[in-house]
Parts: structure tokens; sequence; C-alpha cells
């Protein structure tokens, strides 16, 4: 992947529908597309920012007028990968008002009782508002499929379900942007260490991380055969490599502010007279502070 700054990122990062994916191919420290330093880069991350804000605002507004379109990013990869940390860099400068931030952890008993799609269709975005899926749908043909959580032959069938799933929504105004963060085995373990040794990260740390670290082979081949049978035309994988974090928060800043200015969404237009309400309020008497108190 190397760095190329004449195309937009959603050509740079994006997998190839239908073909073979191996992971172990695609270098989790590269940055393409991304400024020449660091330090540029956490610079431009935080310029999109402000770009970001007003262009959510407009499709909030836009929704509270009809507009359908709303936007869904799908957040997913190994452990320590950087899933939480999006959340809290790039999706943090959002207005909460309209977003809607979904982890997703272990089905509860009533979520067992219904399809693998039950839990994740009552969490979807409504119109005007960024959805933000930490994990997701894709931990049915994941983790379902490391642990032996079902049948092969129920797992195989849930990638043709997933993008009959995904066709459904982009078909009613959704804007899918998956992105699966791509760390290193060795990064991981730096990680995983980091929050062993300090005392103010050691909350993050779970005992099973260990165990599901041994089985990072598993998990690549299951992630490998997601990414290739997922990665459609209406909703394609985004492969961002995660060891350096302040490249996957530039990118995916990147990627959202790339969709988001595709889409375009415009404040709605008035229904009334904006020149008459205006004079009406400048004629409006100044109030005497007793009078102000008095007002309800």
């Amino acid at each position: 992947m190397a760095k190329r700054r004449d195309k937009d990122l959603r050509q740079l990062l994006r997998l190839p529908p239908g073909e073979r994916i191996e992971l172990a191919a695609y270098d989790a420290r590269a940055t393409p597309g991304a400024p020449d330093t660091k330090e540029a880069g956490r610079a431009d991350t935080v310029r999109m920012g402000a770009r970001l804000a007003g262009l959510q605002e407009r499709l909030w507004a836009a929704g509270t007028a009809g507009d359908r379109r709303r936007v869904l990013i799908v957040l997913q990869g190994m452990d320590t990968s950087g899933k939480g940390g999006t959340v809290k860099h790039v999706i943090g400068q959002f207005n909460p008002s309209g977003c809607r931030i979904k982890a997703f952890k272990a089905p509860t008993e009533e979520e067992r009782a219904h399809d693998f799609l039950w839990r994740v269709r009552r969490a979807l975005p409504e119109a005007g508002e960024i959805g933000i899926f930490d994990r997701s749908h894709y931990e049915d043909v994941l983790i379902a499929r490391v642990r032996q959580l079902a049948r092969p032959a129920e797992i195989g069938s849930r990638y043709g379900l997933i993008n009959d799933f995904e066709r459904e929504l982009t078909e009613d105004g959704v804007t899918l942007v998956k992105c699966f963060l791509h760390i290193s085995y060795k990064e991981q373990r730096r990680r995983l260490l980091r929050r062993l040794d300090r005392p103010d990260k050691r909350w993050k740390f779970d005992p099973g991380d260990i165990e599901e670290r041994a089985l990072w082979p598993a998990y690549q081949e299951a992630y490998e055969l997601a990414l290739e049978r997922c990665a459609t035309p209406h909703a394609p994988w985004y492969l961002v490599p995660a060891d350096r974090k302040w490249y996957r928060n530039w990118a995916i800043s990147r990627l959202l502010l790339e969709h988001l200015t595709a889409l375009d969404p415009q404040y709605p237009k008035t229904d009334f007279d904006v020149r008459a309400y205006r004079e009406r309020l400048l004629r409006d008497p100044d109030l005497s502070r007793a009078e102000s108190a008095r007002l309800p």
C-alpha cells in the first residue's frame, strides 16, 4: 500500500470486491495517503474535525425535513486495534444529538432467541443520524466461526444474509463505511503489556484477551473470509492500518469526510417569511429589568 496523494482515500483503502484477501500482505504500520509526518497528520485531523462537525449538522438538519439519508460506520478489528479510540478521538468531534453509538457485546438471552440480525436492526441510525457500531453483525461470522458457536453451514449462510441486509440498508438511504482496523500481532502484544503496566490503563485489560490472542491465526482467517465475501460495490470494506494511532484517526476522519462531502447534505429551506419575522423581532420594545423578571 504505497503512499499516494492523487487519489481519495476511499480508493486507496478500499478492498477489491470478490478477490482473495491475505492480511499478512498488508503492512499494519503503513500510512497510505497521509501527510508526511505524524505532527502534520494530527494537525490535519484537527482541521478535518471542524468540517466533519459542519457536515454532520447539515445531515442532521436535513433529516428533520424528511431527508432519509444517514451514515453507518462499522468498526471491526482484533482486540486493542482501536475501536474505542476511534469513537473517542474521531466520533467525539460530532454533536452527540446526531449520533447513535452501539458497542456490541456477547448476545443476551433475549437476543439469542432471535436471528443474529435482530439486535443489529434495533440499533440502526435514523434519518439524519450518524451511527457507529463498535463491533457489529460481523461478530456472527468471526467469533462464532473461531469459537464454533454455530454449525458451519449456518455460519456459511450468514455471509449472504449480511450482503442482503447491507444492500437493503443502502437502498434505504444508508451510507455504509465499514472499516477493518488492521493491527499487527507484535503491536497487539505491546498494547496489552501497556495495559498491564499502567494503572490508568489496567481497567481495559481482560484476562480473556490472552486466550483470544492465542487464537490469532484462526481470527485472521475468519477476517479474511468476511472481508472477501462481504466486500461488495454497495458496501465496500476499507482496510485501515492501525499500528499507528495517529494514522488510524486521520484515515477514518478522512474517509468520513469524503463520504459526507459526497452526500452533500443541505440545510432545509424555510417555508415562512424570514424577513417579516426578523422585522417583527426588531420592533420588540426593550424591557426593563423589572418587566423581564415577570416573564415566565
